[in-house]
Formats: structure tokens, C-alpha cells, sequence
């Protein structure tokens, strides 16, 4: 089975927010790869990873990063793949500023779709979205997702009907 989403982070230590973008692609059964470069530590390995990515079939790239944040970015400059940026409050983060900024304001011709700080579940959400476009399969799975999400508040309000004020009027 060949990964169709490659899911990369800066370091390992990332993974405790990646986690989410990975789980969720197993609940929608897509197939995934995991892996750690770093931009600045690795930029040779990075350059290959990049390059290597069309050919191995993977469709699209989620990348998180904290702190510079400079690694989704570089793929993005790289492969003509779509690359999700996940930026990552690490420890040496400007409470994650510095990381969305990084992620965020890329120049013109080289687009990362930037999610929220640590969001890398709607990272997996939005890369699942991309590949339902093309694949019916994964779009009824998608569907079952959003109809679950729905479901979920019509219960939600009805829970909060028996929640009980003195000045509650519904």
C-alpha cells in the first residue's frame, strides 16, 4: 500500500500534535507515511524528500513545524504537490506566533494552506477533502464524517434541554 498523504514534522517532538492529522487519516482509511526533517538540519534530505514525492505517489503533504516553521514552506517551493502547513507551539516558540507567521506568509506562487496553531487534525480533515474530490469512495466516508459532526450537536441541544436555570427559557 503506498502512502497517498505524507504526513512530516520538524522533529519528533512534534508528534504529540501531528498525532491527530495521522489519526484521523487512519479513521478515513487513507494511506499515510510519517517522517521527521528538518529544514535547517537536514536540508539536503528535505530537497530529496520533496522531489522524491510526486514519483512515489503521494498526493498531498501535511507539514508541521514549530518555531522558524520554515519546513512546509520549503516543500511547497519544491514539489508541485499541495503542502498543509501545521504550525506547532514548540518550546522555543513565541507563544506559536512565530511559527504561524512562518507558515503563513509565503510569496506569491508558493502557497501552503496554513491551519490553526496545533491544528493538525483540520490538517487531515481539509487533506481529506482534497483527495474526496477525486475519489467517490473517500467522499462517502467524508459525507458519513460532516452528517456525524451534524449529528453530534442535535444531541448536544437536546442534552441542553434538561440543563436546568431559574432564568432559562428554553
Amino acid at each position: 500500500m503506498n502512502p497517498k498523504v505524507s504526513i512530516v514534522m520538524g522533529s519528533t517532538s512534534d508528534m504529540k500534535v501531528m498525532e491527530a492529522a495521522a489519526a484521523f487519516l487512519d479513521e478515513m482509511q487513507i494511506p499515510f507515511e510519517i517522517n521527521a526533517l528538518s529544514a535547517h538540519r537536514v536540508p539536503e534530505q528535505v530537497m530529496l524528500y520533496a522531489k522524491e514525492l510526486e514519483i512515489r505517489g503521494v498526493k498531498l503533504v501535511i507539514a508541521g513545524a514549530g518555531g522558524a516553521a520554515h519546513l512546509p514552506g520549503v516543500i511547497a517551493a519544491i514539489t508541485p504537490l499541495p503542502v498543509i502547513g501545521v504550525p506547532v507551539k514548540s518550546s522555543n516558540s513565541m507563544d506559536g506566533w512565530d511559527s504561524v507567521l512562518s507558515i503563513l506568509q509565503m510569496p506569491a506562487g508558493i502557497p501552503v494552506a496554513t491551519v490553526a496553531l496545533d491544528g493538525a487534525k483540520n490538517a487531515a480533515i481539509l487533506a481529506v477533502q482534497i483527495l474526496a474530490v477525486g475519489d467517490e469512495i473517500v467522499f462517502e466516508r467524508f459525507k458519513k464524517f460532516k452528517a456525524d459532526l451534524a449529528t453530534k450537536i442535535i444531541k448536544a441541544n437536546e442534552e441542553l434541554k434538561n440543563v436546568s436555570f431559574k432564568f432559562k427559557t428554553n
